[in-house]
C-alpha cells in the first residue's frame, strides 16, 4: 500500500506540468525558426505572446515544488526528484526566452529578403527540438541512458554552429545592411547553440536525480 498517496499524487501532478512547459516550448522553438525562414512577423508576435505561458508554467511549478518540500517531508531522493524539476522548469524558461529571442530577429528582417535560405539553422533547430523531446522523456522515465545520448546530440549542434558562423562571417563585407542581416543570423545560431546547452543540462539534472552523481554532458 502506498504509504504517502498525497507525496505521489502530487508528484505525478509537477511531472504533467513539467511535460506540458516542455511542449509548449519546443512549440515555440519551433515556430520561432519556422517565422524566420518564411519572414512570417505574425507567428513571431505570438511566439512572443505566448512566452507568457511558459512563465505561468515555471510559476505554478515553483509553487508546486515548494509545497511538496513544506507539506509532504521529502526523503533526500524526492529531494533530488524535486529539485531536478525545478531545474528543469528554469532550463525550459529560458530556451524559450531563446525563441522570443528569434522571433524578434524575425521582426526585426520582416520585409527583407535573406541572403541567402536557411539551410543550416533550421537543421541545428531540428536536433536542438529533438534534443529537448528526449531530454523530458528521459526525466519522465528515469532513463539516464537516454539522458548521456543528449552529449552527442549537443556535439552535432556545436559542430553545426561553428560551420554557420565561419560561412556566414565569410559573407560580410562592406555593405552595411547585408552585415547587419548575417549579424542577426548569426545571433539566431547562438541562440540554438544555447538551446542545445540548456537542454543537456536538462540530462545532466536526470543524471543526477536517477544516480545521486552529477555528470558533465556539455564537453
Amino acid at each position: 500500500m502506498d504509504a504517502r498517496p498525497g507525496f505521489h499524487q502530487s508528484l505525478s501532478i509537477l511531472q504533467k506540468e513539467l511535460q506540458d512547459m516542455g511542449e509548449s516550448v519546443k512549440d515555440l522553438i519551433l515556430k520561432s525558426v519556422e517565422s524566420l525562414a518564411k519572414s512570417d512577423e505574425n507567428t513571431a508576435r505570438q511566439v512572443i505572446k505566448n512566452d507568457d505561458h511558459i512563465d505561468d508554467y515555471l510559476t505554478k511549478i515553483d509553487e508546486l515544488c515548494l509545497r511538496l518540500i513544506a507539506l509532504q517531508q521529502p526523503m533526500a531522493s524526492d529531494l533530488r526528484i524535486i529539485g531536478t524539476a525545478l531545474k528543469i522548469a528554469t532550463d525550459l524558461e529560458r530556451i524559450a526566452d531563446h525563441a522570443v529571442d528569434i522571433a524578434k530577429i524575425t521582426i526585426r528582417l520582416a520585409g527583407e529578403e535573406l541572403v541567402k535560405p536557411l539551410e543550416v539553422i533550421p537543421e541545428m533547430a531540428d536536433i536542438a527540438i529533438e534534443m529537448l523531446h528526449e531530454s523530458l522523456v528521459s526525466y519522465t522515465e528515469r532513463d539516464v541512458h537516454r539522458a548521456a545520448a543528449l552529449a552527442e546530440k549537443d556535439d552535432r549542434v556545436d559542430k553545426l554552429y561553428s560551420s554557420v558562423m565561419h560561412e556566414l562571417m565569410g559573407m560580410m563585407g562592406s555593405d552595411f545592411n547585408r552585415n547587419r542581416q548575417l549579424t542577426h543570423l548569426l545571433f539566431v545560431a547562438h541562440f540554438l547553440e544555447r538551446v542545445a546547452d540548456h537542454t543537456t543540462n536538462i540530462g545532466e539534472g536526470v543524471i543526477y536525480m536517477v544516480t545521486g552523481k552529477r555528470k558533465d554532458l556539455n564537453v
